[in-house]
């Protein structure tokens, strides 16, 4: 192997971000745009879990790494974007 792929550059970066503050703009189909701030509080090896501050409806969201990779979901830590291509 040359060396970690994608989304595992992705995990490593999240993994040390767990505890931060995230700007979070997420697709949801059919031109509905979510776009809230919360804190990551879990990395998974397929997953990770961000708590959604208290003035949003949800109480926690989660997304796969794909998701960061494929821009369906930017993350966004003092206006650094997170994943590939920042």
């Amino acid at each position: 192997m040359n060396g970690p792929s994608a989304l595992d550059r992705i995990r490593e970066d999240l993994t040390e971000l767990v505890g931060k503050t995230v700007k979070i703009r997420a697709n949801k189909g059919r031109r509905q745009i979510m776009e809230a701030e919360g804190v990551i509080e879990g990395i998974y090896p397929n997953i990770f879990v961000i708590k959604l501050s208290d003035d949003h409806a949800l109480a926690r969201v989660t997304y796969s790494y794909t998701d960061v990779l494929t821009e369906t979901v930017e993350l966004r830590v003092d206006n650094r974007r997170i994943g590939i291509g920042a």
